[in-house]
């Protein structure tokens, strides 16, 4: 079945955007850091690399067309160091995942927080210039929720949470407005902070911060609400929400059921990425508390930590009991996560991604049917 092009995003077949990263990336970035090639000899490849990926995308089936994050070693340091008044530091040791940490890198506050000039407002252009017409382009940045909860924050420069977001969710309508202006019609924020509500671990992390769970939900809504108040009419703002993905690991689990009616029902985005490719995730009962008949419900039920591909009965029987809780025409098909959130990728092979690329699509196919 050939696919059609849906009003608004996000499509019924979607994705969350990152993917493997090409050798020939790989072996340029690592002859750029010695030296041995300049910064637009490396450019020049990621460019010829992209261009490539869109045209993968497009032959997979896809609607919504990312750059990948091919530019990118991490899904969301890289373009929180591009905004004023943050930089990015080695701290002691990475980040524990399961079984693993990645390398040591984090940001830090170290001024006032602000957006000008973003380097991956040219990103973005260069992707948007070589989709097509037929096509959306879709950008991905983190949420304001990576810097605000899982940033190093300097307290003498801001001693109050609110002040900080005060200025934190300025640089972001700033910088909502400015890939609008660019021609961006489809934004994603990515956010693993919600995962802190989802289990015991989590709280017990929030404890130890000094902070109070209800007070920070609070905050988090502010934060998300905040910095999309003022979006165009006609530009998406999806959310992904996930538990951790780093070399087909993870760092949370629990399902959504602490925090499901905030999710669902106070945030302001126009979809949700939700991770539910195994028990790691919880039941779809959360989803009875969805209410909104405009907001989307994107759900990730093909993993993109793992080769094997799900049995497509199984998969649409869970859409089906998603039905249940929210309309049909409401849901959409995705992978739980990217296949490579950070420049080292998830254990499988490029062939393998696509593979799961064309399953998602032909299940949604399969399941929607005209409608699709």
């Amino acid at each position: 079945m050939k696919m059609t092009l849906e009003k608004r995003p996000p499509f019924k077949a979607d994705h969350v955007g990152s993917f493997l990263r090409p050798e020939r990336i790989k072996e340029a970035r690592f002859q750029k850091d010695r030296g041995k090639i300049s910064a637009v000899e490396l450019r020049n490849i990621e460019d010829e690399e992209i261009v490539k990926l869109v045209e993968k995308q497009k032959e997979a089936g896809l609607t919504s067309i990312t750059d990948g994050d091919l530019r990118r070693s991490w899904w969301h340091f890289d373009f929180l160091e591009g905004l004023e008044g943050v930089e990015g530091y080695e701290p002691e040791e990475g980040i524990q995942f399961s079984g693993v940490k990645t390398k040591a890198h984090s940001v830090k506050v170290t001024g006032q927080i602000d957006f000008e000039n973003h380097p991956m407002l040219e990103d973005y252009k260069f992707l948007h210039s070589v989709v097509g017409d037929h096509h959306v382009p879709k950008f991905t940045i983190p949420s304001p929720n990576m810097l605000f909860f899982r940033g190093n924050i300097d307290r003498e420069i801001y001693e109050d949470d609110e002040v900080l977001l005060k200025d934190l969710t300025k640089a972001y309508q700033k910088a909502i407005q400015a890939f609008y202006d660019a021609g961006c019609r489809y934004l994603q924020l990515d956010d693993t902070s919600w995962a802190v509500f989802f289990s015991e671990k989590g709280l017990k992390q929030i404890e130890e911060r000094g902070q109070e769970p209800e007070k920070l939900r609070s905050l988090f809504v502010q934060a998300i609400n905040d910095s999309i108040a003022d979006r165009p009419d006609d530009m998406v703002i999806t959310m992904h929400i996930c538990r951790g993905n780093f070399r087909s690991t993870y760092s949370a689990e629990g399902g959504y059921d602490a925090v499901s009616k905030t999710l669902f029902d106070e945030l302001h985005v126009d979809g949700l990425f939700l991770e539910y490719d195994d028990d790691r995730s919880g039941g779809l009962e959360p989803l009875k508390h969805v209410k909104r008949k405009d907001l989307k419900v994107v759900l990730g039920l093909v993993t993109s930590k793992f080769p094997e591909l799900e049995d497509k009965e199984r998969v649409k029987q869970r859409i089906s009991e998603a039905a249940t809780y929210v309309h049909k025409d409401q849901l959409c098909l995705s992978p739980q996560c990217g296949f490579a959130s950070t420049e080292e990728g998830n254990e499988l092979t490029e062939d393998e991604q696509w593979a799961k690329i064309r399953h998602v699509v032909e299940i949604a196919e399969e399941a929607w049917g005209t409608e699709y």
